[in-house]
């Protein structure tokens, strides 16, 4: 399998997510493309970009498309995308999630985006504090 990964995200965050998988686990094994989305953006020139770089991703297994916040542009533009390429679209990127996706990219599209959405749950940790007796 060979499936791409598109992060669309506000500003650098895709980016910045991607060189901290880098730094953990030293290489990134699937081809990777990112869309920045300032908040001065137009939607339909972005979306060109994304459409273009999804295109290019594709070799035939679609592509795993990652936003930050669902609702938002980045998130809107990444569900358009849907019309026209074999995407899967998950929202709510985050560092254990970008890191589950490139520890299992050999997987198909649809487990992919299941490995996505589980390293994302599994990376909420709360921790309390030991209560004063």
């Amino acid at each position: 399998m060979n499936v791409g990964l598109l992060l669309i995200t506000h500003d650098k965050l895709g980016r910045s997510l991607l060189n901290t998988a880098a730094m953990i686990l030293g290489d990134i094994p699937v081809d990777v493309g990112t869309i920045e989305v300032p908040g001065d953006s137009n939607p339909d020139s972005v979306y060109a970009d994304a459409s273009a770089t999804c295109t290019a991703l594709d070799k035939g297994d679609g592509v795993l498309v990652l936003t930050d916040l669902y609702g938002s542009t980045p998130s809107n533009i990444a569900i358009r995308l849907l019309e026209e390429h074999n995407v899967l679209v998950l929202s709510g990127v985050s560092a254990p999630m970008l890191v589950r996706v490139l520890n299992y990219a050999s997987c198909p599209l649809e487990e992919l985006g299941s490995k996505a959405e589980s390293g994302a749950l599994d990376g909420i940790i709360m921790t309390k504090q030991k209560q004063a007796s």
